[in-house]
């Protein structure tokens, strides 16, 4: 079934990976972009947020699935 339909199965997918690019890979692609200094730690303030924000979606998601997913199996 695809995940759209099935919480329990996005639930599943939001551990495995999710759609925006996980921030460790985001850091390394900074890394090897070889940035000038000033560019760097601007990228870096920005990759700090993305982080924040990226950890507290998925929180956000998994509480929303949770309960759709607990929903459906009390059916």
């Amino acid at each position: 079934m695809a995940y759209h339909y099935d919480p329990e199965q996005a639930l599943e997918e939001l551990q495995e990976d999710a759609v925006l690019p996980n921030p460790v890979f985001v850091r390394d692609m900074i890394f090897r972009a070889r940035l000038p200094v000033e560019a760097t730690r601007t990228v870096d303030a920005e990759l700090q947020t993305y982080l924040a924000d990226f950890g507290e979606t998925q929180k956000v998601a998994q509480r929303i699935l949770e309960r759709l997913a607990g929903a459906r199996a009390a059916r």
